[in-house]
């Protein structure tokens, strides 16, 4: 076999070993220019979530005899890069680290998923509420990488109105601090 054979050959190999190699759960993505967080911000961490958007059916304000479903709030657990539960998220909207560490966020701005079916990415400005740790010093967060979450197309009506729906979804929280 020729050096060049065996170059290739060891080429060869090695990508496909990389490319069979476990890919790491969340990796920087490309956003929308509206929700790239502040210059005098950087990427602290990297925290994926898995949990449920909340919706309620409820009557239109819009429409007399109208009925749809109305966010209410998530619920989703939060993970590090090892797949151990770190935190949680839920109405505020607050993410609560298990450390004690609590932010409060405020949406700054919207883009829709580029996936169909689930939730817009989001960019959030953040408010510590909680004690030090490692939430303490988050300044803003962006929601990205979303799938599912989205409210149900049908099934609300004068006789479910009041009624919930959990919807499955997952996402990666990019949380950024001050330089």
């Amino acid at each position: 076999m020729s050096s060049t054979s065996r170059v290739t050959a060891f080429l060869f190999v090695f990508l496909v070993a990389a490319c069979a190699s476990p890919q790491p759960p969340t990796s920087i993505v490309k956003v929308p220019d509206q929700l790239k967080p502040g210059a005098n911000e950087s990427l602290a961490m990297i925290v994926p979530a898995k949990g449920v958007q909340i919706y309620e059916c409820r009557a239109r304000t819009d429409q007399v005899g109208g009925y749809e479903w109305v966010f209410v709030a998530p619920e989703a657990d939060l993970f590090d890069s090892r797949g151990n539960r770190t935190g949680r998220h839920y109405a505020g909207p607050h993410w609560e680290a298990t450390d004690g560490s609590k932010i409060l966020g405020t949406v700054k701005q919207r883009a829709n998923a580029p996936v169909t079916d689930a939730i817009p990415w989001l960019l959030l400005a953040a408010k510590s509420v909680g004690s030090e740790g490692s939430f303490g010093k988050i300044t803003s967060i962006q929601r990205v990488n979303t799938a599912g979450g989205v409210a149900p197309k049908a099934g609300c009506s004068q006789a479910t109105a009041g009624t919930s729906a959990r919807i499955n979804y997952t996402a990666d929280y990019y949380f950024f601090t001050a330089r």
